[in-house]
């Protein structure tokens, strides 16, 4: 197998960089036992590189990025930056990676786990099963879209965002999403706000053109309002196959559909780019999980979404599908045995730390390796 791919580690703030360690571990151990090694660097990124050199992402961190072969992102954040101005806040970091390794598609999968059925707060049957992907603009829309900010107006002070998309950037997310939908079950519902927006009318045009004259002909396309797709994800979540929406919607709809499987600490999720010429695309993988600064350095952390992400890139970045499985299986066996830290915690399970999950994590890759 072909070795020294580039992995560029940004743990972050908070349980960042706990649960990051625990990827190290798999990494170190695929390196030992299936000869795929990867040349990891590492650098800071949000209220770590702020504290350290006054920007929430420094240049040198930015081209690291972006001659990576993939890019593992902890979190950032923390109550101590809340105060900072726009552009000095942790999160600016993450969107500036976003932004200029134009990672325009954000695959975020809501699985269920039949060991974690218990902490949904849907009824097993509802939520038992469940395979979604939620793919969601990620570089355009109302968070990066101008003008924004403060401004008078009729003599009144008022504060805006502009919610804005060109057709090249609906059409290249939604041709991701009819390209896993094509590997998956073949359904494409795209969520948007057609009868209120006319950015939502012209997603919904554009998305429809897509469809029709990029010959996904056998790839079944509905169209749903995003507020009733919220509603539907908490009333029959198992309609949907995957979900295409814009930056906005995509961020709510994804937080819902996270929370069908119990746990954010248990869903990973990849930010691609485009492919270029060399059949190669950038990509950053991330937990959905924020960085959770409450139980930073306790060991209560849940690294199987960061380890879940680190799957997604062997998938996705350097197909490796077959390790890719390898991982996700040895997850699902460690939650089999019980074993569970405090956020996915239940009735006759068995606690342990955020190192002894990942410790697990290795016996079980070992068995199957056997």
């Amino acid at each position: 197998m072909a070795s020294n791919k580039t992995l560029l580690m940004l743990p972050g703030d908070g349980i960042g960089p706990e649960v990051c360690d625990e990827v190290r571990k798999v990494v170190d151990w695929m390196d030992k036992r299936r000869a795929v090694t990867f040349d990891i660097k590492e650098d800071k990124v949000g209220g770590a590189a702020y504290d350290a050199y006054g920007t929430p992402l420094t240049d040198d961190a930015m081209d690291k990025a972006q001659n990576a072969d993939a890019v593992l992102f902890g979190a950032v954040g923390g109550p101590q930056y809340d105060n900072l101005g726009w552009d000095a806040r942790p999160e600016a970091g993450l969107l500036r990676l976003r932004k200029e390794m134009d990672l325009f598609a954000n695959l975020r999968p809501a699985v269920t786990f039949d060991a974690l059925l218990e902490a949904s707060t849907l009824k097993p049957e509802v939520v038992q099963g469940l395979d979604i992907m939620i793919v969601r603009e990620l570089t355009a829309g109302v968070y990066f879209g101008e003008p924004r900010g403060m401004q008078m107006w009729e003599g009144k002070e008022r504060c805006i965002d502009t919610q804005s998309y060109t057709r090249d950037e609906i059409v290249r997310v939604a041709e991701v999403a009819f390209d896993l939908a094509r590997k998956r079950n073949k359904r494409v519902a795209s969520a948007e706000k057609a009868n209120v927006m006319k950015t939502g009318v012209f997603w919904r045009q554009t998305v429809a053109e897509v469809h029709k004259d990029g010959g996904y002909d056998d790839i079944e396309l509905s169209n749903v309002l995003a507020d009733n797709c919220a509603m539907q994800l908490v009333r029959n979540p198992k309609q949907f196959d995957v979900i295409v929406t814009d930056n906005l919607f995509g961020d709510l709809l994804s937080d819902v559909a996270a929370m069908l499987t119990g746990s954010l600490g248990m869903l990973p999720s990849a930010s691609l780019g485009a492919v270029d010429e060399f059949g190669r695309r950038k990509a950053l993988y991330e937990p959905v999980h924020g960085s959770a600064p409450d139980i930073a350095g306790q060991g209560k952390a849940n690294p199987m979404a960061m380890l879940l992400s680190f799957a997604m890139a062997l998938r996705y970045s350097f197909d490796l599908g077959d390790d890719a499985d390898l991982v996700e299986q040895a997850a699902q066996a460690v939650l089999s045995t019980g074993k569970r830290t405090l956020d996915i915690m239940s009735a006759g399970c068995e606690a342990i730390s955020t190192s002894q999950m990942g410790d697990a994590v290795i016996a079980e890759l070992d068995k199957r390796a056997a």
